[in-house]
């Protein structure tokens, strides 16, 4: 069981690639290397496997976060969770129900929403398919701001502080405090807190 997410970035033509094309290359190596795991095409898509299904919808948050500190970026991705049947030494060239079902997602359900999941699981899908329809009215109204605090909050070691944070982005800690209150950061990790709860149960009773 493995996940694939494609996806594409909305508003690339009108935006330089050289502004967002590193920060999206930092957050897939940090997942795995490309073309196996990753690979970027047609100049603004992309497909990615994540083999822990699990931590998917934290993954796909910190591309989210990353794309939106660009200004005028946004990002639209599929999550396919199923099998990989054929594993290729490129991920375009692998394929398996996780590769079908993120396609189908990419495909039909991003046409109201800029982030949904096609699993196996039809429980699964309508939960967290409504959960994320809500958690994205605060996800693409993110500002500049609120994407950098997010992007910095999900890459944080469990040790650092929020004084730390505030210092990395050179704002007060009151200041900090207040953007992450507006990027709703704690809702949203309580959401990715129950993705990763329904998604170890479904894998564990498969």
């Amino acid at each position: 069981m493995t996940s694939i997410v494609t996806g594409d970035i909305i508003n690339s033509r009108d935006v330089s690639n050289t502004l967002w094309l590193p920060l999206l290359k930092e957050v897939f190596n940090r997942i795995g290397s490309s073309p196996k795991t990753w690979e970027i095409y047609r100049g603004d898509s992309f497909q990615l496997e994540i083999s822990d299904a699990s931590t998917t919808l934290l993954e796909v948050m910190k591309i989210k976060a990353a794309v939106k500190t660009i200004k005028d970026l946004d990002v639209r991705m599929a999550i396919g969770i199923g099998s990989k049947d054929f594993d290729s030494n490129r991920i375009t060239e692998s394929s398996g129900q996780a590769f079908i079902n993120s396609g189908y997602g990419f495909d039909n359900f991003l046409k109201k929403q800029t982030l949904a999941i096609k699993s196996t699981w039809e429980a699964l899908d309508q939960e967290m398919n409504i959960s994320l329809s809500l958690g994205l009215l605060v996800m693409d109204h993110w500002t500049q701001n609120s994407a950098e605090l997010v992007n910095h909050t999900l890459k944080m070691e469990p040790n650092q502080t929020q004084k730390e944070l505030a210092h990395l982005l050179g704002i007060s800690q009151s200041s900090a405090s207040e953007r992450r209150k507006r990027a709703g950061i704690d809702e949203l990790l309580k959401l990715e807190k129950r993705y990763r709860k329904l998604v170890l149960s479904y894998i564990n009773q498969s």
